[in-house]
């Protein structure tokens, strides 16, 4: 996963306010709801040092995503009484939250754009007999996104009605049209829903790169929900999934790992090499949890396992930081990717490791 959307967070100095709210539109009066949970934030985030510019800031955009149907959240940071970056949440944090702190509380933005996986949905739409001799017309909609922050941010929608006595010759045409779109995206997959008859003509005039990717999903398939087409059904076939991107690292990790290539594992290995700028991705069996602490500086390499460390290297004043916004900020500034990857999949030495760019005789094994 590629972290370049948090850039706008690490370009000026905190601290930083940081809130994560429960924004849904399914609930009565939803806007009073909002206003509600707002209020014992803005009081929290008060009683930790924000001052009013700041509060201002946030205040102005809770609850502005009023265009997002359904349950939802956002998260919001801010700095300096000014507003740094504004997220849609696809579902609504577990518990609202406000931190104010010498770095943005990223990480749970970040686990719910996990696990990231690039898409087309296709939906396609015919309610008379299955033959091309009737009259009438077949309807299809398809759009790409990446699952699952596409839920509340859908991507560009194609909107194509075809006389059925010509789907069959249209489909060859409507075919390259969605693998441009497709390969576009770099989409993992292709999920298909709607008319048996209409989507069996379509997925076989689909050029062959294109029709291997195919899932068909069955059940209902609105398309004027406001939020992703076929949510539902994607829901279902990308849970447990890894993004083939992720897929592809996780497999070089351990392909380096047998012949002793150029890869870490272990906390203090993988710290090191995030000291050099030596990681191009950082492999996790899950998200560090709010008590695991590292020492920072200023700067993004400036990431230690204890103080001294840090004061060793030229320092001043390091900070003892939350290892989940330390870490988050490190990958943000050296362009290092993050991959989250089951135990099942692959244990890691202490839950962590590294791919590595370049390999030295100062990289710690």
């Amino acid at each position: 996963m590629r972290l370049s959307f948090l850039e706008p967070l690490y370009a000026e100095p905190g601290p930083f306010a940081s809130v994560y709210l429960d924004t849904s539109r399914n609930v009565e009066h939803p806007d009073r709801a909002i206003a509600l949970r707002w209020r014992r934030l803005r009081e929290s985030l008060s009683r930790q040092g924000s001052d009013r510019a700041l509060l201002n800031a946030l205040e102005e955009v809770v609850g502005a995503d009023t265009e997002v149907p359904g349950v939802h959240g956002q998260a919001i940071f801010a700095a300096h009484g000014t507003l740094v970056l504004d997220g849609e949440l696809p579902r609504p944090p577990e518990h609202d939250s406000a931190r104010y702190s010498t770095l943005p509380d990223a990480m749970p933005l970040v686990t719910q754009h996990l696990p990231e996986i690039p898409y087309m949905a296709v939906v396609v739409r015919y309610g008379g007999l299955p033959t091309a001799e009737t009259t009438g017309w077949v309807t299809l909609e398809a759009e790409t996104g990446t699952w699952p922050a596409s839920i509340v941010t859908p991507g560009e929608r194609i909107h194509c009605g075809v006389v059925v006595a010509t789907w069959h010759r249209t489909c060859v045409r409507l075919g390259h049209l969605l693998d441009e779109r497709a390969r576009r995206a770099h989409a993992d997959a292709v999920v298909v829903g709607g008319d048996e008859w209409a989507c069996n003509v379509l997925i076989r005039r689909l050029p062959r790169t294109l029709r291997d990717k195919v899932v068909r999903v069955g059940g209902r398939t609105p398309t004027d929900t406001g939020r992703a087409l076929l949510e539902p059904q994607l829901d279902g076939v990308f849970r447990g999934r890894m993004a083939a991107h992720d897929r592809e690292l996780v497999d070089t990790f351990i392909g380096r790992r047998a012949l002793h290539g150029p890869m870490t594992e272990g906390l203090a290995a993988t710290v090191a090499a995030l000291q050099r700028g030596q990681a191009a991705a950082l492999l996790l069996n899950r998200p560090p949890g709010s008590s695991l602490r590292l020492w920072a500086g200023s700067q993004p390499t400036q990431l230690a396992l204890t103080e001294a460390e840090l004061m060793s290297f030229g320092v001043r004043a390091p900070r003892e930081e939350r290892a989940d916004e330390a870490l988050v900020r490190t990958l943000v500034g050296t362009g290092a990717e993050l991959v989250v990857v089951p135990e099942s999949e692959l244990r890691l030495s202490e839950g962590v490791g590294a791919l590595l760019r370049y390999a030295d005789a100062g990289t710690l094994s």
